[in-house]
């Protein structure tokens, strides 16, 4: 019982002797020493203002009041990290040797600038000393540094660039400032979206932070979002190994970053998963190789160079499958109609997060409107300006080659120059505009250019020109030989040898005035109008059948006019009198006024002279009488 006793008291004797160490230490003492190891470990002048409180709870240590730590000398701003508050943890065992050893450090409120000069030289560099006296490791263990309700803010003086975080916590466990440390960052960007949350390890922290290349893990969250790294970095802005992607919603992650730019488009990243090597140099060359990734249902692969330097740059060499790119034709609830065009907006703003070069070879592409085989298009980016070059480009049983523009600088607009050869028509305009009556390969040219938030604005304000030409084709629901024999075309095929034309578009309406069309016997022309903003027609179509009467020939206009999915197709009996019958109609005239003037001079005894007018003769001869009458009341 006397030896529990004994234990008992040499415990509080321990105590007491603690405490009263404790209450001797003065708490100015753990501060200095704080200071001259921050002082040492940074090379920065550091300050404390207010006064220092001893804390026995939760942590053994010192509270201090405002506290700075000096920037970098070639900064404007004198100080890198400002903060309302600092707590200080010491070592109780280190206490017991006569010695201070700060094992945590709180940080209250901070706002740390991080700043890169122009040079690439960034504050956060440590330059001061690495070894203590006689070159041994300077020995500073911080088992917890902690960071709460921070701001953050970076800024690049190379190319002027700004960026702001708020909501700043932070946790570093570095028992070890030399070996490994672990960390927890957590923070919002000044106008983002969802929280960013950073975890991961380093190895060697000290040397990382002085510009060595060290081993490193980490992962960055933003929702249910992560961008993941394990490879090789310093704090310079030097990596390299593998990124990972798992971005369900892509939207939200660039939100997060303070990209904005909303949901890229079905098709090109809504959702993205993969992986690729990744090389980034002085946090601004960023290169990836060996790219396999899945962007909503697309696999694409190839290799990356971005350099953030500024705007982003971008170029690519990209590989893909069965390309599913129809979201870009817009939403399916578009308000359009069965008979318009769809008129749900298209958010171009995409173009405006980079500029660059990216080719893509692609075994097919559905663009929802229009689907084509194998692709090899490039595109090139500048200042929300894109231009599509058709290397290649195969569908519809022909090729297609070109220019197609896209141009969101100033609102969108649309255009180009495309050439088909060998396309078939059917097939083509049946996904264009849901026209199936004509069939037959064509080769042919347009440059357009049309204005607008919607596929609806845009076919309403095209303007243009063109040429397209055929060679044997077929024009269903229209007999041009019945049309000839009978007067009536509906219905049937008609099969033609050649046919050509050329237009031009203004405000989405195609004229024409020069369609000719050739069949055995047959040679039609035509001129008229096409909506293709309204989707509708009135055109005048004109077949001459080349041995009717005698060699002199028949021709019988065709009115087509209406909607492209049901057009009026009717015989223009009115014009084939005009055309056909012409110098019958001017000699029956010219008998009909012959019986006139003969029945005026018999019956109200007026003749018609050489080169007069019957209305002439008869004014004539009314102003005559009147005359006379006037004479006979003056006798």
């Amino acid at each position: 019982m006397r030896w529990i006793f004994r234990i008992v008291g040499a415990l509080v004797v321990a105590a007491l002797l603690l405490l009263v160490g404790l209450l001797l230490l003065p708490g100015e003492k753990i501060a200095q020493v704080m200071v001259d190891q921050i002082r040492t470990a940074t090379g920065r002048d550091v300050s404390v203002e207010g006064g220092v409180e001893l804390s026995f709870y939760p942590v053994l240590g010192v509270q201090t009041g405002p506290v700075s730590i000096a920037n970098a000398e070639w900064s404007d701003e004198p100080v890198m990290l400002r903060a309302e508050g600092l707590s200080v943890g010491v070592g109780t065992a280190a206490l017991w040797r006569g010695q201070v050893k700060i094992r945590a450090i709180e940080l209250v409120s901070p706002d740390i600038l991080l700043e890169r000069s122009s040079d690439g030289t960034g504050n956060w560099e440590i330059e001061g000393e690495s070894a203590g006296p006689g070159g041994r490791q300077l020995a500073v263990s911080l088992d917890r540094i902690e960071v709460t309700g921070g701001r953050l803010r970076y800024v690049d003086h190379s190319d002027g660039s700004r960026q702001g975080f708020e909501s700043v916590d932070a946790t570093l466990l570095a028992p070890d400032l030399g070996g490994r440390a672990e960390i927890d960052l957590g923070l919002r960007i000044e106008g983002g979206g969802e929280r960013l949350h950073l975890a991961g390890w380093v190895e060697q922290f000290l040397p990382f932070l002085q510009g060595e290349v060290v081993p490193i893990e980490a992962a960055l969250r933003a929702g249910d979002g992560t961008v993941g790294f394990e490879g090789r970095a310093n704090a310079s802005g030097d990596a390299e190994g593998r990124l990972t992607l798992d971005l369900p919603r892509t939207g939200a992650m660039l939100a997060a970053l303070g990209q904005g730019a909303g949901d890229p488009p079905e098709g090109l990243g809504r959702a993205i998963r993969g992986e690729s090597l990744v090389v980034l140099s002085d946090g601004r060359a960023l290169s990836l190789r060996e790219m396999a990734l899945r962007l909503d249902g697309n696999a694409i692969t190839g290799d990356v160079d971005v350099t953030l330097d500024g705007r982003t740059q971008v170029k690519a060499r990209l590989y893909a499958g069965a390309l599913d790119l129809a979201g870009l034709a817009g939403g399916e609830d578009d308000g359009g109609g069965a008979e318009g065009w769809s008129r749900a907006p298209i958010d171009a703003s995409g173009l405006s997060a980079l500029d660059g070069q990216i080719r893509l070879t692609a075994e097919s592409v559905d663009l929802g409107t229009v689907a084509f085989g194998e692709s090899d298009v490039t595109l090139n980016i500048d200042r929300s300006r894109a231009v599509f070059s058709l290397n290649r480009l195969q569908g519809y049983g022909g090729n297609f080659g070109g220019d197609f523009v896209m141009n969101n600088r100033s609102g969108l607009s649309v255009g180009g120059t495309l050439s088909m050869d060998g396309v078939e028509m059917s097939d083509l305009l049946s996904d264009l505009a849901g026209v199936t009556r004509l069939s037959g390969e064509a080769d042919g040219r347009v440059s357009f250019l049309g204005v607008g938030q919607s596929v609806d604005a845009i076919m309403k304000s095209l303007s243009g020109e063109g040429r397209v030409g055929m060679g044997r084709g077929v024009i269903a629901g229209f007999d041009l030989d019945r049309l000839m024999r009978s007067g009536d075309g509906t219905g049937g095929t008609t099969i033609f040898d050649e046919l050509g034309a050329s237009f031009a578009m203004e405000n989405g309406d195609m004229r024409n005035d020069d369609l000719r069309l050739v069949l055995p016997g047959i040679e039609a022309t035509g001129e008229g109008r096409i909506g293709l903003g309204a989707r509708d027609i009135d055109y005048l179509f004109t077949p001459v059948a080349l041995a009717a009467r005698g060699g002199r020939g028949l021709a019988i206009p065709v009115r087509i006019k209406g909607p492209w999915s049901d057009p009026r197709i009717t015989p223009d009996m009115a014009a084939a009198v005009d055309l056909n019958l012409a110098e019958e109609k001017e000699e029956l005239e010219r008998k009909a006024e012959e019986r006139v003037k003969e029945e005026l001079q018999e019956q109200l005894d007026v003749e018609v002279q050489e080169g007069e007018k019957v209305e002439d003769a008869l004014k004539r001869k009314a102003e005559d009488e009147i005359r006379r009458g006037l004479m006979r009341l003056l006798e």
